[in-house]
């Protein structure tokens, strides 16, 4: 009648001795020994917290996104969807910072003109030879063409300018090099500002383990990591660039991304403090600003005249994120992509006047050639 009993019998007196062996010999009804345990990637947890929420699908002030990048020759079907994107977002104008040189750029501004004035462009530098006797000058002489001719309005240097670019023998091209002074003396004589992307976040240049913030991102992309058996260290990337900015005063340069400083930013205060030809601009560090939001706001109000909205990656739906950071005071809501940033978002409820200024005022006093058509005053 009961087959099992001796087998229980058994347990109980082991028990008496190791009540532990008792417990791990129980069934488990619900499988969980079974099941695997679940991994950060899966976890997604709702919040229960129930607070006001205002989001945002269109800015409050027209706005001109500085940091964006488009294809130099869309169809006209694209562009005209574009500009539709645009006007449901109210943003005025994007610049297009993947403008190339030379005809090709040309023919880009072209085929933008067909919206005149929504899209502007910025140049862009080709490295081949710079090993030969008299490249800067040459770069500098193309970079006038290209804004004199070709239409361009500013310069954007991308990031392997410091980090990935090799020269004829191999070795690396610092940010400071003196082979570019021509070019960053141009584009002051010019009076077109230079967007530069220098490193990387500098959670990037750190080992990949439990302690990084961003390991989500260097698993899932390990390209990104930046070892010290690589490249040089953050710090020491920002020093080149720094020393850019500093040599040349009468070149406006717009460092990327808050320069990858939105983490600490009372540094990256005192460099605009001591380089007033030096501005800055917000695209994908967000998720810095959205975590810290008396810092951040305290920040944004005192530099106001410094910043400007920018977003890289073109996503429509990415934008109303931005806006709901800026000018609401919501609390405890997502970021747009986990890789970025695992934690929430708090609003700024920035003044008026200093969305006024990130938004469009700042953009249209530091870049040339945008009409201030449409924008409040």
């Amino acid at each position: 009648m009961y087959p099992n009993l001796k087998q229980i019998m058994r347990l109980l007196s082991l028990s008496l001795s190791c009540p532990l062996l008792l417990i791990a010999a129980l069934p488990d009804p619900a499988g969980a020994q079974s099941k695997p345990p679940m991994t950060f990637e899966e976890y997604e947890p709702r919040s229960t917290l129930v607070v006001p929420a205002h989001p945002k699908t269109r800015s409050k002030f027209p706005f001109i996104d500085v940091h964006g990048h488009q294809p130099l020759n869309p169809s006209p079907a694209a562009l005209d969807q574009l500009i539709r994107e645009m006007d449901e977002l109210n943003m005025r104008v994007m610049v297009n910072l993947s403008g190339r040189q030379g005809d090709a750029l040309a023919a880009g501004v072209r085929t933008y003109a067909r919206h005149q004035g929504r899209v502007v462009t910025f140049a862009n530098l080709n490295f081949s030879g710079i090993d030969e006797a008299g490249w800067g000058d040459r770069a500098a002489a193309q970079l006038e063409r290209d804004v004199k001719e070709g239409g361009a309005v500013g310069l954007k240097i991308f990031k392997p300018l410091g980090m990935d670019l090799k020269d004829g023998s191999g070795k690396r091209v610092p940010t400071d090099d003196a082979r570019l002074d021509p070019v960053w003396k141009k584009a002051g004589d010019l009076g077109i500002p230079v967007l530069i992307h220098t490193a990387e976040p500098p959670a990037f240049f750190t080992p990949i383990d439990k302690y990084n913030e961003r390991w989500l991102e260097l698993t899932q992309f390990p390209s990104r990591a930046r070892p010290p058996e690589q490249y040089p260290p953050f710090d020491s990337l920002l020093a080149e660039q720094h020393r850019v900015f500093r040599k040349h005063r009468n070149t406006r340069f717009i460092a990327a991304h808050l320069d990858w400083l939105g983490a600490d930013l009372g540094r990256l205060g005192r460099l605009l403090d001591s380089l007033p030809n030096v501005y800055t601009e917000v695209a994908a560090v967000l998720y810095e600003l959205g975590r810290q939001p008396r810092a951040a706001r305290d920040f944004l109000i005192h530099y106001q005249d410094r910043v400007m909205m920018g977003k890289d990656i073109y996503e429509p739906s990415e934008y109303h994120t931005y806006f709901r950071v800026f000018e609401t005071a919501d609390e405890y809501f997502d970021y747009y992509r986990k890789r970025h940033a695992f934690w929430k978002m708090y609003g700024l409820d920035l003044p008026d006047e200093v969305l006024k200024k990130i938004y469009y005022k700042n953009a249209l006093k530091v870049i040339p050639g945008i009409s201030k058509a449409g924008f409040p005053q």
